[in-house]
């Protein structure tokens, strides 16, 4: 049987047993719907309130400022639209390199009339926090910057970001979906107002993700119909699911730290093996500002693609990007944003590190990759590397 190696953490995670087995009896016996007044509904409701409570213990919030949601992408559209439709009319400023989840909900309302600044970022995918002071209008109304990117792992300056929103009295959003969890988020400290996080990045299930507001934040829903989550999300709650968040965060609060400088370890442990034995290769995203599992890294003359198949065929799960962008042929607009270039851009191979890797499967890989590249570009026609 062919050794199986999931490098695709960023993309997701599989849930972890403790999850499972806090989830089960939502399926069954505590079936009941949480806006119900019986019993049934009761003990529904006291498993919501249980994950509420632990996610806000986790990021040393009040369990009022929750919001339970469907998944990032819902997360980042009630932060950023609740947060502009609040308000009416005016400016938001966003960056370059943000999840499309961001991106296109500003286009969506630049559509409805509001402005948005899309800034650029260095050669590392990170942004200036001067750009952003220097962004600000009279009529700026928000900011929202993710704290790490998903393809390159880069970690932004969110503290310095949150401090500049301070002091011009703005509100601060971060799409936080690709850290929570992973490495130590103060939100008080960053000066962040609003913040998206997700449960399937974590060891938690798909279909459910979280929102904190933070408690005067002007908000308002973008989903119409129930009393659900304070009015400020309506729907009936996926109880299992948000049952497992909690428990997953709660896992996250015991593992992170040692789990962190672990894979950190075996993330430099992959570069630095490839970086050896594969010519023309580069690492893109900030060499330390950088999330600890994250590898992007990128092979000259060859289309991330094919290395993503033959990967595939030794039992190796890599991915060409974003999960929520494969399919698409064009070369990622992060790097392009980065200033990466097109014959190296077209080459990226993303390698994020989890729970469950070890040095072998990190010495499993790299025997992989280096004859797959070499037999792609043995393949090129002549003179086209």
């Amino acid at each position: 049987m062919t050794r199986r190696v999931y490098l695709d953490h960023n993309a997701s995670t599989p849930v972890h047993p403790e999850v499972v087995a806090e989830m089960l009896p939502y399926f069954g016996e505590s079936f009941g719907n949480p806006s119900s007044v019986h019993g049934f509904g009761r003990a529904a409701r006291e498993g919501v309130d249980t994950a509420r409570e632990r996610i806000a213990r986790f990021l040393h919030v009040v369990p009022d400022e929750i919001v339970f949601t469907s998944g990032g992408t819902e997360s980042d559209n009630l932060g950023v639209k609740g947060l502009a439709l609040a308000r009416g009319r005016g400016h938001i400023i966003t960056s370059q390199i943000e999840h499309h989840a961001v991106l296109r909900t500003a286009q969506a309302l630049h559509g409805q009339g509001f402005e948005v600044t899309y800034l650029p970022v260095d050669q590392y995918g990170m942004v200036d926090p001067d750009d952003v002071r220097r962004a600000i209008r009279p009529d700026t109304l928000a900011i929202t910057i993710m704290h790490a990117n998903s393809e390159v792992g880069t970690v932004q300056p969110v503290a310095a970001i949150g401090s500049i929103a301070r002091d011009h009295d703005l509100v601060f959003h971060v799409d936080a979906v690709q850290t929570f969890g992973k490495i130590p988020i103060d939100v008080h400290a960053f000066g962040i107002d609003v913040m998206s996080f997700s449960s399937h990045k974590v060891y938690g299930p798909k279909g459910v993700a979280g929102l904190y507001i933070r408690r005067g934040t002007k908000m308002v829903a973008i989903q119409h119909g129930g009393e659900h989550e304070r009015r400020r999300r309506a729907g009936t709650e996926n109880v299992p699911g948000i049952v497992g968040f909690g428990k997953a965060v709660e896992v996250r609060a015991r593992e992170m730290h040692a789990e962190a400088e672990r894979v950190r370890a075996l993330r430099d442990r992959l570069w630095e093996a490839l970086r050896l034995r594969v010519p023309e290769v580069r690492l893109n995203g900030h060499p330390t500002e950088r999330l600890p599992g994250t590898d992007n890294i990128v092979f000259r003359h060859v289309e991330s693609e094919s290395i993503v198949l033959g990967l595939d065929l030794k039992g190796v799960a890599v991915s060409a990007g974003s999960a929520c962008t494969s399919g698409n042929i064009e070369p990622s607009y992060v790097l392009v944003a980065m200033g990466v270039p097109i014959e190296w851009a077209m080459g990226a191979v993303r390698f994020s590190l989890g729970r469950s890797n070890t040095a072998d499967d990190i010495d499993y890989v790299v025997e992989c990759v280096e004859p797959i590249v070499r037999k792609l570009r043995q393949a090129l026609p002549v003179g086209a590397a």
